[in-house]
Parts: structure tokens; sequence; C-alpha cells
């Protein structure tokens, strides 16, 4: 006997499984066999390798690049002073950056991050001007899950694209926040916006320390756990898991709820530099869109299936030292997103052209 992972029917032969819709029973077989074999091909993680190396000796090209203008401007690129910016700079795009890059592996997207870390930030200043640090962490945190969940579930079970979902769920939160909040709310206590928001250790602010923890969960989920297994699984081919046995909705569902959690900690963490919740801190911060550039300049396929963590941390240290660079020339925001946005089309068309090229090869090699 052998029941179906999606519908939950039982059969009595071992070889069928129900189709996508539920509704009949099919031999799949052979057809599983050849699809997971198509379904990572060998070269896809060379070339996921070979990306996250661009990115890297991009990052420390643009480093290079940065301190040579930045001195020919009369400028000081490499002090202490503004490695220590850079580094805070990275933190909230960073954390949120690495939730969407789960998503964005499974070929969906989340664009609720903004508006969620706006929440985030005025239910932490609130809670914690009334009560426990401790208590408004986990009250925010569950409401990340919670916000998470119902993006899983209703890309899952009412089978609306991630797109829409998200965006969906972005309205309602600004909505939300637009009825209760006119402006600043709340208070940080001294203690913990000291402790979170400025404290540092030589150059390593302790933000960046959080952040790094945040990546190293992130990657340690992605690599060496099961879940992270089935992100890579469904990312690759969502129909290939399902014959395969996995419990796609879960996997989905789950990646949604971690990514909801990385954008609250990212709130959290900016109403503690602020001292006090603010309702367009995550959409003046431009997060949703930025943590998806963040994790495509890394290399991970929009399509999903390919990338990973360390790509996407490259990713949003080139996109901290370019603000830094703006900022220290001063730069106007209209030049500024013209010049972001041209080395992301660059980048995201050198990538497709390498992977076309290897793909050409492989098929004159066949």
């Amino acid at each position: 006997m052998k029941q179906c992972p999606e519908c939950n029917e039982t059969f009595d032969d071992q070889k069928a499984f129900c189709d996508m819709d539920g509704s009949a029973l099919v031999d799949q077989t052979d057809s599983l066999r050849a699809a997971l074999s198509q379904a990572n091909p060998p070269s896809s993680s060379a070339s996921a390798s070979a990306w996250v190396t661009g990115t890297i000796g991009a990052l420390i090209g643009i480093i290079i690049l940065a301190w040579i203008v930045v001195t020919i401007d009369g400028g000081d690129f490499l002090t202490t002073g503004n490695i220590v910016n850079m580094l805070q700079r990275s933190v909230a795009l960073g954390i949120v950056s690495l939730g969407q890059t789960i998503v964005i592996l499974l070929g969906s997207l989340d664009l609720s991050v903004a508006a969620l870390i706006s929440l985030a930030s005025l239910v932490t200043a609130k809670e914690m001007e009334g009560g426990s640090v401790v208590g408004a962490i986990a009250i925010v945190l569950l409401m990340g899950a919670g916000i998470g969940l119902a993006n899983g579930l209703i890309i899952t079970k009412l089978r609306v694209n991630a797109f829409i979902a998200t965006l969906g769920m972005a309205l309602i939160l600004g909505g939300i926040i637009e009825n209760g909040w006119s402006g600043p709310q709340g208070g940080v206590t001294d203690g913990f916006s000291e402790n979170l928001g400025y404290t540092r250790f030589g150059l390593i602010p302790m933000s960046f320390i959080l952040f790094a923890v945040v990546a190293v969960v992130v990657w340690f989920v992605l690599r060496h756990t099961r879940f992270g297994y089935r992100v890579y699984a469904v990312g690759g081919s969502e129909d290939v898991s399902k014959l395969s046995g996995l419990r796609t909705h879960r996997t989905i569902i789950g990646a949604h709820v971690v990514c909801s959690l990385t954008a609250v900690i990212t709130g959290i963490f900016l109403a503690s530099r602020l001292k006090a919740g603010t309702p367009t801190v995550g959409l003046d911060g431009g997060y949703d869109l930025e943590s998806i550039a963040a994790v495509v300049l890394g290399g991970t396929a929009l399509t999903g299936g390919r990338g990973g963590v360390i790509g996407t941390i490259g990713g949003v240290f080139i996109l901290a030292v370019l603000d830094n660079v703006f900022n220290q020339l001063e730069f106007n925001s209209f030049l500024r997103d013209v010049v972001r946005g041209i080395i992301i089309i660059a980048a995201v068309a050198v990538y497709a052209r390498r992977l076309h090229r290897r793909r050409t090869g492989r098929g004159r090699q066949a």
C-alpha cells in the first residue's frame, strides 16, 4: 500500500501516484527516473559556484574601484568610520535578503517584506514602551510567523501566484499601518537600542554579528537539513518533487515563514537604530526590491533551484559599497538609482549569457 503525499489517498500499486491535480492514477516510474536525472544537471551547481566566485570577484573589484574613485575625489574610503558605516548599512538589507534567498530558491518571492519591516518596527517599539524586551521580541516573531504562514497558505492552498499573493499582503499590511499609525510611535528601551543598534567590537558592530548569526543559520539549514534539500528540489522542479514523494506545500509554506521571520528581525533591528517605530522605514528603504536585487546579484536564479547564501551576502555588500560611494560623491537619488539599475541588469545579462552558452555546449556534445 502507498499513500499519495498530496491527496492522502492510498493505492495498492506501488508504482501508482496521483497526477498533479489529484484526479487520476498514472504509472510514473520510468518518467520519474528520467525527470529526476534532468531536474538538476551536474552543470547547475558548477554554474552557480562559478557565479558566486564571480560575485566575490566583482565585490573585490568594486571595493578597489571605489577606493580609487573616492581617493581621487578627495575623500577617505578605507577609514574605520567608513568601514563601520558600510557594515551597519549592510545589516538590514542583508538579513531580509537571506529570507528572500530561500523563497527565490523555490521559484517564489515575497513582496510583502518592506511593509512587514515597517509593521515590525512599530509593534516592537510599542510593546517595548509598555512591557519587556523579551516579550516584545516574542510577539513580533509570532506576528512574522503568522504572516509568513498566511502567505504560504494563500500560495499553496488558494493557488495564487506568489507575486500577486505577497503584493496583496503588502497592500493589506500597508493599509493596517496607514490606519493605525501616522508617525513615529513608541519607544525602544535605551539599553536594547544601545546594545543592538550602536555597540561595536573594534570594527564589528553588534548588529553585524546578528547578521552573521542569521546567515550561518540559513546557510546550515539550506546545506545540511532535509528542509534545505527540499527547497532546492522544489525550486528545481515542483512537479518532479511531488512525484518523488516530497510534500511541496509544506516546503513552500515553511520557506515563506522563514522569509517573514527575517523581515521582522530586520524591523526589530531598525527600531533599535531609530529608537522608535516608523511607518515608512521599510518602504523608504525599498527592502522588497532591494532584497530581490541582492539575491539576484548573488547568483540565485529567479526560476529557483540554483544559488545560495554566500552569493547573496556578496550581493548585499556590493550594494552597500555602491551606496557608500554614492553618498561620498554626493550623487543625487535619480543618478544613484540609474547606476544601480544598470549594474543589476548587466550582471544578470552576463549570467544569462554564460548559462545559455553552457546549455548550448551540452546540447552540441549530446
